[in-house]
């Protein structure tokens, strides 16, 4: 999000970030880089005037759930503004996976049944995409997946990963290294399954080869279940949220990443590189992100069992020759897949859009025939849901 905020500052205009949401005390400053923030209320009629005043040239929809809550306010109150909606991850891909790994006791959910893949949340999704003019997503690999699956077109959607600033100008060597450690938000499911799944299984065989090792977990919002599993004498410590990620994970030999589900592309995997530190992660984990020029693909190793995950991060551990063509994998990954000229190329696609007449967009608006449906019938229910809540607000407060 702060990469595309920064990307509209770049091309001179000016941004406005709305939110419903109660703000974090670990919430970036946006005013200190010239973004106005807006306290939003769901459910009310409240929006439509204030965004009709700010006229805005393009909304961006933070995933679909927003578009779904706003996007028909959106249209009444601004109805020539261009519609962007950001997917983050396939919300979609992710519950099919969780879904497939409690159903099957699948160790990795990289392969997925079509009907799976065909639930509640893909209805949904995929109507967010139809209705708006273009959708931003982060992966290829699920590039690839809503057009050959769900059959978009490919006109409606522009790829549109993490861009980076390459890696970090000075990092600790491998001798100046020492322990694993593991990152991520203790709500987002995957990551607490990859942290049991580490405790359970993976953390064990480790430590049968490394009895000196530790594993040092960080992550934001820890619940006493989390905390529960810190135990010093098994070299397994959870320490929350971390001040400086960027800090602690410079200060770990290897990054462990055991995603068993999930989708999008995994941030604290490119900052692992960024910080010159080689990873071990699960085909869902890499996926999207691995080098299709470099033997081997990944910065570190990739593994779908505990027992090959536990082998092949050990060796790294240990392997100080591997261990440094592993960071120079990194490193191209970072230059070939995610360097800041990609931001060009999505520059490029949306300002085709924001470039075109009011007519223009009227005609390609129409040519999207199942969009146009989605916003005059199905997509009703959202908004008569919408409107009867703020109507029954407003007689509460009366």
């Amino acid at each position: 999000m702060l990469s595309l905020i920064r990307l509209f500052q770049m091309q001179g205009y000016q941004v406005v970030f709305a939110s419903a949401a109660e703000k974090s005390p670990h919430r970036f400053d946006l005013p200190s880089i010239g973004v106005a923030e807006q306290s939003i209320v769901l459910n009310c009629d409240s929006f439509q005037p204030w965004l009709q005043a700010l006229s805005p040239y393009a909304v961006l929809f933070d995933r679909f759930m927003l578009e779904e809550q706003f996007g028909w306010r959106v249209a009444e109150a601004c109805p020539a503004a261009l519609r962007i909606l950001d997917m983050e991850d396939m919300h979609a891909l992710r519950h099919a996976r969780h879904e497939t790994v409690k159903a099957d006791n699948t160790c990795v959910a990289n392969v997925v049944a079509v009907e799976r893949l065909n639930n509640d949340l893909a209805f949904r999704e995929v109507a967010s995409i139809y209705r708006c003019d273009l959708t931003l997503v982060i992966s290829s690999y699920e590039m690839q997946l809503l057009q050959q699956h769900y059959q978009i077109p490919e006109t409606l959607l522009c790829y549109c990963p993490f861009w980076q600033s390459g890696p970090y100008a000075q990092v600790p060597d491998f001798t100046a290294r020492a322990h694993f450690m593991s990152i991520g938000n203790f709500r987002h499911a995957p990551n607490w399954q990859a942290v049991l799944w580490l405790k359970q299984q993976i953390w064990p065989l480790i430590r049968q080869q490394l009895p000196k090792a530790e594993l040092h977990i960080y992550g934001a919002y820890p619940p006493p279940k989390a905390t529960a599993l810190n135990n010093a004498r098994e070299g397994f410590l959870v320490k929350g949220w971390a001040p400086d990620a960027v800090a602690v994970m410079q200060q770990a030999r290897v990054c462990l990443a055991p995603l068993q589900f999930g989708a999008g592309l995994k941030g604290k995997l490119l900052e692992a590189m960024q910080c010159g530190t080689p990873s071990m992660t699960t085909s869902v984990g890499a996926e999207g992100m691995a080098s299709d020029t470099l033997q081997g693909g990944w910065s570190g190793g990739i593994a779908d069992s505990a027992e090959r995950f536990a082998t092949a991060a050990c060796a790294l551990y240990q392997d100080e020759e591997a261990w440094l063509s592993a960071q120079q994998r990194g490193y191209h990954i970072l230059t070939e897949r995610f360097s800041e000229q990609q931001a060009q190329r999505v520059w490029q696609q949306l300002q085709r859009l924001l470039d075109e007449s009011p007519a223009e967009r009227n005609i390609r608006r129409h040519s999207n025939f199942t969009g146009q449906m989605l916003q005059s019938h199905a997509y009703r229910s959202t908004r008569y849901m919408g409107q009867w809540i703020a109507a029954k607000n407003r007689n509460n407060h009366d």
